[in-house]
């Protein structure tokens, strides 16, 4: 057999028969194994019905809107920073499942915050858009007509990440809305309307429904400090982070100004930072042993220069709430004889239980799940889907450890229909560098999402190229605006964008990119990144013209 300069295979009649059965086989085969396209709650998707390796010899012509977007893919990869990274994509037809383009499809890749679209998606289908979260404030003891309470008062937290001044709904353009202790501000000023007075005991505060692990395998010790490597626990006050603002002093050699917000008094900041000559450079560090209450800050910062805020996380959050609860209550005129503690599932037995606390003070009832998983994705916030995580196990299986949490998790990921073993989460935010997903198993958790009631929700949630969320900043003036929903991911060394898009000439794709081991500013790599999902809005969906073949 050879080939000729136009293409066509010469053959003689024989070879031309036997490769005229050979492909109705192969076409009657597809048919046969192919899995329905439509995917249900009940009946979750098998795998995916395009193969993966192209039978033998047979070699479909590309469209020429691929070959333009290859090229494309290959200019933006084959570049000096990202050339030395790893590479994975796959972009799917959402009409019928149509592989378009696929690279690396198959490998692992750590996902960054991509594992996000996996949470986000076992909530929805374990919880419900209308869940909710109840957080109480109760005694131990009656209160006395004097309102003397003899005994604890006690936070009960049952997972509400929000136990903060999130402004919701969502609102791209205003986050935050009053004081960081703005529930529990309301919560204080509920045990005072119903009374208290005086209280004997302590403050407690018990997130003993799940049990003590509030960092998830594969965290890294440099997260602790920051707002995103914040504490997992039952009780999330202000996403158990505060924050500390540094201004400079008023002359040369001066301390820094320091503010605190909420002020605690739980840490002890040790403010070594002084005031340096007007224009120089900023040079700031802070330190925190790990279980230390003391923090160390160094540094310098420029006479007259900027204010800079720091955003430190909580590594133990019920400790910090009852602490913050007993200066809020003290603040409202209520004698505390006891001491702020926590109460932790440290028995396994304990761990889940509801703890027969009668007189209940206050509560505060959390927003529905659609919006908290807007606030998730938009915002990418770590801590909201670790608790989301830890919810679902705990409602359909009393999950109280993470490993239970993490069992129950691939358990669903596999019934949705991703392919078994090609996702393996230790955690719920993606902040584990143990995390390992292919670019395969997100799309078919994508595809999988978009069959389901709250579809819609899901897909609404993810940020909005140049619009909102963590995509308000990218690709701006580009026909990608407004036209790709997405995940983003990032961290160190890991980027990943994988939603769904509308390319100009109409086509609705479901797409994931990945990328590892890229030596690359994080700008940098979410360049990369864009320039390629771009490419996928301008190329891909062909006009009636294009997809004949020539």
């Amino acid at each position: 057999m050879k080939i000729d300069r136009s293409g066509q295979l010469s053959v003689n009649r024989r070879l031309r028969t036997s490769l005229s059965r050979f492909v109705g086989y192969v076409i009657l085969a597809l048919a046969v194994c192919s899995p329905a396209h439509t995917l249900t709650a009940q009946a979750p998707p098998s795998k995916p019905a395009t193969p993966r390796r192209a039978a033998a010899n047979v070699k479909p012509v590309e469209r020429a809107d691929v070959a333009r977007f290859r090229k494309r893919v290959a200019a933006a990869l084959s570049a000096a920073g990202p050339g030395k990274g790893l590479w994975g994509l796959l972009v799917t037809d959402a009409a019928n499942g149509q592989v378009l383009f696929a690279q690396n499809a198959d490998n692992y890749f750590t996902p960054a915050s991509n594992a996000k679209l996996f949470t986000t998606a076992l909530a929805l289908a374990t919880l419900g858009p209308d869940y909710r979260v109840t957080t109480t404030i109760a005694a131990t003891e009656k209160l006395d007509t004097k309102g003397f309470l003899d005994g604890d008062l006690v936070l009960i937290g049952r997972g509400d990440a929000n136990l903060s001044n999130r402004k919701f709904p969502y609102d791209r353009n205003v986050e935050r809305d009053g004081p960081p202790e703005k529930v529990l501000d309301e919560l204080a000023d509920a045990v005072v309307a119903h009374g208290v007075r005086d209280i004997s005991g302590d403050v407690v505060a018990d997130d003993s429904m799940f049990q003590p692990e509030p960092f998830p395998s594969g965290w890294a010790i440099d997260d602790m400090l920051w707002s995103y490597g914040a504490a997992v626990s039952a009780i999330a006050v202000n996403d158990n982070t505060f924050s500390v603002e540094l201004r400079p002093g008023a002359r040369e050699a001066d301390p820094a100004f320091i503010t605190i917000q909420p002020a605690a008094d739980y840490y002890t900041i040790e403010n070594l930072v002084r005031t340096s000559a007007a224009g120089t450079e900023e040079k700031l560090t802070v330190t925190r042993e790990p279980g230390s209450h003391l923090i160390r800050m160094t540094g310098t910062m420029p006479l007259g220069g900027q204010t800079h805020k720091l955003t430190i996380a909580v590594e133990q959050p019920a400790e910090y709430a009852a602490k913050l609860l007993q200066r809020l209550l003290e603040s409202r005129g209520v004698h505390v004889r006891g001491v702020s503690r926590a109460r932790h599932a440290v028995d396994p037995l304990l761990a889940g239980a509801d703890h027969p606390l009668e007189n209940v003070l206050a509560e505060h009832v959390s927003v529905p799940l659609a919006e908290e998983i807007r606030a998730v994705n938009k915002d990418s916030l770590n801590l909201h889907a670790e608790l989301l995580l830890r919810l679902s196990a705990y409602e359909k299986v009393h999950a109280i450890t993470y490993q239970d949490a993490v069992k129950f998790a691939a358990s669903f990921y596999q019934a949705a229909g991703i392919d078994d073993g090609d996702v393996t989460l230790n955690d719920g935010s993606g902040l584990s560098r143990r995390d390992l997903v292919t670019p395969r198993a997100i799309v078919q958790m994508l595809n999988y999402a978009a069959t389901q009631p709250w579809g819609e929700l899901y897909r609404s949630s993810l940020p909005v190229a140049a619009e909102d969320g963590t995509l308000s900043e990218h690709m701006k003036n580009t026909p990608a605006a407004g036209h790709i929903f997405a995940k983003t991911g990032t961290v160190e060394h890991i980027v990943a964008l994988s939603g769904y898009a509308t390319t100009q000439r109409g086509a609705h794709l479901v797409f994931s990119i990945l990328g590892n081991n890229n030596n690359l500013h994080a700008q940098a790599a979410h360049e990369v990144v864009d320039t390629i999902a771009v490419a996928l809005v301008e190329e891909l969906g062909p006009a009636a013209e294009a997809t004949r073949r020539k």
